[in-house]
């Protein structure tokens, strides 16, 4: 093939290398806060629940044990935060922090926690208490039935 020149220089090492940088390229970036260029797509909107094909159907099989909720506190699924900020009282929300698409991980002293920023938000009603979260945790219907919490 007559005009094409081909780089054998080209190690295994340094492709890797090339490839990794190119990754922390992109994973600063996503942490940045920029916004996207034209040529880069618009990340998807993972602020919502997890979509219904990933939750049992309302009225399905439990997603929590009432006595797994403590007063005060809450337990976190795949599909809800369900908290117990009063005995007797079960809300639930969305386990997606609304900053940048991160799982919340922990309840700490009545908040919610995402560990990507630190962003906390309310037991009681999603609410923002701290962090560059823009929005509260959207609520995720659930009902209480015996001593089960379902999707409702």
């Amino acid at each position: 093939m007559k005009g094409i020149k081909v780089d054998l220089n080209l190690t295994r090492r340094r492709a890797i290398g090339t490839a990794a940088l190119a990754g922390v390229g992109v994973a600063v970036a996503a942490c940045s806060g920029e916004q996207p260029t034209a040529a880069e797509p618009a990340p998807a909107d993972t602020s919502a629940a997890a979509p219904a094909e990933s939750a049992p159907a309302a009225g399905g099989a439990a997603i929590a044990a009432t006595a797994d909720v403590p007063v005060g506190g809450g337990v976190i699924t795949e599909q809800a935060v369900i908290t117990q900020p009063e005995a007797g009282t079960y809300k639930a929300f969305s386990p997606i922090c609304t900053h940048q698409g991160c799982k919340v991980k922990t309840i700490e002293a009545d908040k919610i926690v995402c560990p990507c920023h630190n962003s906390q938000f309310s037991i009681a009603d999603g609410s923002v208490q701290g962090g560059p979260a823009p929005t509260p945790l959207p609520e995720v219907p659930i009902k209480v039935e015996g001593d089960s919490i379902l999707l409702g």
